[in-house]
């Protein structure tokens, strides 16, 4: 999209004889959306009456305005586009809240359109109305109250640039009832609509880019630390990185949001990092030299204890959002722009100024990080007496790999399991609640996933808690014949918040337990999917066989230890060098510089 008005969008536009919600759809269509997630209400009626008489957009109706956001989310995720909600005013605007900030939290493209009591009804506590514009002020990059037909196209086109560009995010139009209803509007086209303040910086300073390379070239023990902000910025992006990292020899390791930004086979390749991360990611972080973040925000899930972050490292941050450098942790060398393009400079700087890695002090790093990797920090007690939650994901892993599988999940254990045990070779092929961490993300997320690709294996790897906050959304996945696979890892537990319990509190269980579970095979049933169901370590493959075999919706039971923890794990407030690796460090404290004891 252009950034300087043209001489169309000065001009006062003709009037289009169109109504209000009719400009909408023809605004949809025209930034080229395909498909909306929504749930109708009184005040939206008039767009789904327009929705009625028109093809070129898809609904799908949901069963809960919370769905329809992580519905869209994962839409979004999975695609590069911006996904699209429709809500009604009041309640529907407010059950949106939860996706809305999980979608600012991550970073997600989303435009919400809500409805709003009549013009002349705001403030006066009419049926259904609700602050929206103020209650989502936090929680959105930017949102809009329509008081005025006229402004209604430039404003849902605006709507779309603020969230796909510079760090994105969603964005919610507040649409009231009599602008929708009232007739000749004007309509303008995109391409004659300009922000007049809002213009991120893509290009970033070359003088930057220079001090980058020349900083990473002097460096004895680097680390390249990715995040989201590489998938967001476009396959482009995972391709580049990928290619600097192999250029430079340099180790590289990758946030809960950005794996599938580089490849999890590669060798060069350290696992996740973070709080659940693997030992010799930590580790590497705690101790290098250089640190190259790219497209992250240094969020405390990955820093843990500030005061001890890395303590020895010059640190490059690469991001589009000027706001999140130096938010947490100074950076030395600061670059602003979009993560392809400065990539894409850092790595032709490199070849053009023939810079070379200190050969000799890599190859000890290289051997440092070896010895970390040595231990095998994923390592767990396998049985064949009780199925280990580790060893379902590596199953559904090796029955999957060659596939092209999309993985969306809940949060919890899980959902690390997940992120440890399931390997990314591609980036927007992995969707989870990373900021918020929203219970009830993976079950709608996948459905949005699979509308998006529909001849996809789209998989929710869940837990029995967390699925249970956004159940209802079966029924959407059975009308619309999508043939999402919800993978239950079955502990009876609040398995996370049992794990912080025992850990932290004591081992006193208040309120994790979960004593009055639904039967899933039958609940899946009842919303006429399949249900499946392993409670042997034998039967595990033929449930992800036929799981995967059959052309319908299924619901996966797999029962799994309930006492399993998820490890390796950084206490809250430890440093990256204070990681509980097993179940006897409980109580452990660091006994070197190096870390934990394995056990």
């Amino acid at each position: 999209m252009s950034n300087k008005p043209s001489a169309a969008a000065q001009t006062p536009p003709a009037d289009s004889g169109l109504s209000g919600s009719e400009i909408v759809l023809k605004a949809l269509v025209d930034q080229g959306v395909e498909v909306i997630f929504g749930y109708p209400g009184g005040a939206v009626l008039p767009i789904y009456d327009a929705l009625f008489q028109q093809n070129a957009l898809r609904h799908i109706l949901v069963r809960q305005e919370g769905g329809a956001v992580h519905a869209a989310e994962g839409y979004a995720r999975s695609t590069g586009k911006v996904g699209v909600v429709l809500v009604t005013s009041g309640p529907g605007a407010t059950n949106a809240v939860t996706g809305l900030t999980d979608a600012l939290m991550d970073s997600i493209p989303i435009v919400c359109l809500t409805g709003q009591v009549p013009t002349h009804l705001i403030g006066n506590d009419a049926f259904q109305e609700a602050d929206t514009t103020g209650i989502t002020r936090p929680c959105t990059k930017h949102n809009y109250l329509v008081k005025d037909i006229n402004q209604l196209a430039r404003i849902v086109h605006e709507a779309f640039y603020v969230a796909r560009s510079g760090r994105p995010g969603p964005v919610v139009v507040d649409l009231p009832k009599d602008i929708l209803i009232a007739k000749g509007g004007a309509y303008v086209p995109p391409e004659t609509v300009a922000h007049k303040s809002y213009n991120p910086r893509v290009k970033p300073d070359p003088a930057r880019i220079a001090e980058a390379v020349d900083l990473l070239a002097r460096a004895k023990r680097p680390l390249f630390y990715c995040g989201g902000g590489v998938i967001n910025s476009g396959p482009r992006a995972s391709e580049l990185l990928t290619r600097l990292v192999r250029t430079t020899g340099f180790p590289c390791t990758l946030t809960l949001m950005g794996l599938g930004a580089f490849p999890a086979a590669d060798p060069l390749y350290l696992g996740m990092l973070g709080m659940h991360g693997t030992y010799e990611a930590n580790l590497a972080m705690h101790d290098c030299d250089v640190m190259v973040a790219v497209g992250s925000r240094f969020d405390d899930r990955v820093t843990g204890k500030l005061a001890a972050f890395s303590p020895g490292s010059k640190k490059i941050h690469i991001d589009i959002d000027p706001s999140s450098i130096n938010k947490n942790v100074r950076a030395d060398v600061s670059v602003v722009g979009d993560v392809a393009h400065a990539l894409d400079e850092m790595l032709a700087l490199w070849k053009k100024k023939d810079r070379k890695a200190d050969g000799k002090a890599l190859a000890q790093w290289w051997k440092q990080i070896d010895q970390w990797r040595a231990r095998d920090c994923l390592r767990y007690q396998k049985t064949d007496k009780i199925i280990k939650p580790q060893y379902a994901i590596q199953r559904l892993y090796e029955l999957t790999k060659d596939r092209d599988a999309y993985i969306t999940t809940e949060v919890g254990q899980h959902q690390m399991w997940a992120a440890q045990f399931y390997r990314f070779e591609k980036p927007n092929h992995w969707m989870t609640s990373g900021g918020l961490g929203t219970m009830g993300y993976g079950l709608p997320a996948a459905m949005g996933v699979q509308i998006a690709h529909p001849d996809a294996l789209v998989v929710d790897i869940a837990g029995e808690a967390s699925i249970l906050m956004n159940i209802q959304e079966l029924s959407t996945i059975r009308q619309y014949r999508l043939p999402v696979k919800a993978f239950i890892l079955n502990n009876r537990y609040m398995g996370m918040v049992r794990q912080w319990q025992e850990l932290l509190h004591g081992g006193r269980y208040s309120e994790s337990y979960m004593d009055s579970l639904p039967d899933f095979v039958k609940l899946a049933e009842a919303f006429d999917c399949v249900g499946l169901r392993a409670a042997k370590v034998s039967e595990v493959d033929d449930v992800i066989k036929e799981m995967i075999k059959v052309d319908r919706p299924v619901v996966a039971d797999i029962v799994v230890d309930q006492n399993e923890n998820c490890f390796p794990m950084i206490p809250s407030g430890a440093a990256h060098n204070e990681m509980l690796l097993g179940p006897a460090d409980k109580q452990a404290k660091p006994t070197s510089e190096e870390g934990m004891v394995l056990v």
